[in-house]
């Protein structure tokens, strides 16, 4: 059994894997009414309260740990650095000093793609190079993943967000319109009962992106009277657009390999329907590998006991 722990910004999660089957408990850290997201030191404190009931959930299924890992930063690149993920850090020290299972490390990012890949079948993606879209609240990049001996996989920008992130647009349009963050799943349902068309024309800078710009057309639409179906059916069009053409510059670039999409946001059901029905190499993660999870960090432990 391989044990994982991650302590993001907005979920606490536990997972375990056994090579085959995941199991996982996982929960949102708790926003105030009105608010836009935490302070570090709220988040801290809610994982530390999180993490003794979520471990008591998965007691039974935590039996012969072979490996336990740990996402101890947003990315694997110098300087990155939140700290909620020290909770995570410190409860995997002490399950793997209890167990005397090795402890491995890594980051969140990987842990999104490997769930990803987990979650569409396709681990064996990890021998050669990929694209993984990681879009969320803090995160709208597109990755160059490749293979390496010591990390698993690298992950390398090649396209971005060069001000919002998708998740941060949803979310502030959301509670802009009276929503309790994280607003994703209310606007996903609000935008299926609008009927209206947009002409979007995304912002683009070469390669990257430029998102400003749906918030103030979302407040703009909002002062003149526009109903919040219509609003929440133009921001999600707005970032889908925006995806595709990203994804169609890459392509272009990269020859068509297989492209994965990660991210809270990913599991759109706007966005989701509008990609997959226009690239027939790229795969969507299930939900429940899409959003913040330790998933992919149990099987970054079960990979880095695979091939040590």
């Amino acid at each position: 059994m391989y044990l994982g722990f991650d302590t993001s910004n907005y979920t606490t999660s536990v997972a375990l894997f056994d090579g085959e089957n995941i199991y996982q408990a996982r929960q949102l850290l708790s926003v105030k009414n009105g608010e836009r997201g935490l302070r570090q030191s709220d988040a801290v404190f809610q994982h530390i309260v999180n993490m003794p009931v979520l471990l008591n959930d998965v007691k039974n299924k935590i039996k012969d740990v072979r490996a336990v890992a740990v996402s101890t930063r947003p990315r694997n690149i110098d300087g990155s650095y939140m700290p909620c993920f020290l909770v995570g850090k410190n409860n995997a020290v002490c399950a793997s000093s209890i167990t005397g299972a090795r402890l491995y490390e890594t980051s969140h990012q990987v842990g999104h793609i490997l769930a990803a890949l987990y979650s569409v079948g396709k681990l064996d993606f990890i021998n050669d190079q990929f694209i993984a879209f990681h879009v969320s609240g803090g995160t709208t990049e597109a990755l160059l993943v490749e293979p390496d001996s010591k990390e698993i996989i690298k992950a390398t920008v090649i396209a971005q967000s060069t001000d919002l992130k998708a998740g941060q647009a949803i979310d502030r349009a959301g509670v802009m319109m009276g929503y309790t963050f994280p607003c994703g799943k209310k606007l996903d349902e609000l935008s299926q009962k609008s009927s209206k068309k947009f002409n979007i024309k995304p912002s683009m800078i070469g390669m990257d992106c430029s998102l400003s710009g749906i918030e103030n057309k979302a407040k703009a639409m909002l002062d003149k009277g526009e109903g919040n179906e219509d609003i929440s059916k133009f921001v999600l069009s707005s970032i889908s657009c925006t995806i595709d053409k990203m994804t169609e510059n890459l392509i272009t670039k990269y020859d068509n390999i297989p492209i994965i999409y990660a991210g809270g946001v990913m599991s759109n059901t706007l966005i989701k329907t509008n990609i997959m029905s226009k690239y027939n190499n790229a795969y969507f993660a299930h939900p429940a590998y899409s959003c913040d999870n330790a998933c992919g960090i149990a099987i970054y432990a079960y990979l880095k006991d695979k091939y040590e």
